[in-house]
């Protein structure tokens, strides 16, 4: 089995690309998601090829933080995936369908580890400064994250969120525009190792850049990381983890490469 996060490891955004080769020099790329009639993210047309191969030869699951109807927005090469687990664990597809038992059994256990989203979401209403707050948003009814201006964000105020936050049993991940907080018992790993489960696999191979990703990277018999992202940015890895030097869009290909060979 592959499980793989999809943005800023294998999908990339225009601002993302970070295509860092002369223009003449810059790989061909696909454009895997529209919204609202404008394109937004890309593969290279490499990795485009890639894909379909990896698909053909394991069950692929792509393994995101988006939400369903975000996720449905993605067109990947090849056949659609049998499974896909969305908003960082919360729900199951299966087929394309969601999975109800499954994110009830989720729901619960939330309610029993950690404190609810509405107390979380207070807080972010009151303490998140309209100068650099563009949105914030509530995914699925399990978690919630905020649209900022970056570079306006101070990084005290994230240190102060993050401890307030894992006082009370929730995660704090900022991801290019956004900055997560996310039940720490809602975890992608925990689906993946479902999904093993019902497909009868016994290796599991998956990437991701964020800290978001960390279980699943953990839970991998094989794993890789991009060169970006926040857990290159503190320099994390594991035994069982390969930190890639490449960037970008390029990661994307580069990792599709190595699990084509591990397998």
């Amino acid at each position: 089995m592959v499980a793989s996060d999809l943005d800023r490891t294998l999908i990339y955004s225009s601002a993302a690309l970070l295509l860092g080769m002369p223009d003449a020099r810059a790989p061909r790329l696909m454009c895997v998601e529209v919204n609202d009639g404008r394109p937004l993210s890309y593969m290279t047309e490499d990795a485009a090829v890639l894909l379909p191969d990896l698909m053909a030869r394991t069950v692929f699951v792509p393994t995101t933080t988006r939400t369903r109807k975000q996720y449905r927005r993605i067109r990947l090469p090849g056949p659609r995936p049998p499974y896909a687990i969305c908003a960082n664990g919360g729900h199951l597809l299966v087929d394309g369908d969601t999975d109800h038992d499954w994110n009830a059994a989720v729901r619960e256990r939330l309610a029993a580890d950690c404190a609810p989203l509405a107390e979380v979401s207070e807080h972010l209403q009151r303490t998140a400064h309209p100068d650099w707050t563009r949105k914030i948003r509530i995914a699925e009814d399990l978690f919630t994250y905020l649209v900022v201006a970056r570079d306006l964000v101070p990084e005290l105020w994230v240190k102060e969120l993050t401890g307030w936050a894992g006082e009370r049993g929730w995660s704090v991940s900022a991801q290019g525009s956004k900055i997560y907080l996310v039940p720490r018992p809602l975890t992608k790993s925990a689906a993946v190792a479902e999904v093993a489960r019902r497909a009868g696999t016994t290796l599991t191979l998956t990437a991701g850049d964020s800290l978001l990703d960390t279980d699943l990277l953990l839970a991998g018999d094989q794993s890789w990381r991009p060169g970006h992202g926040e857990l290159a940015d503190q320099g994390w890895t594991s035994a069982r983890v390969t930190a890639l030097d490449e960037l970008g869009v390029a990661a994307g290909e580069r990792i599709l490469r190595e699990m084509l060979l591990r397998i």
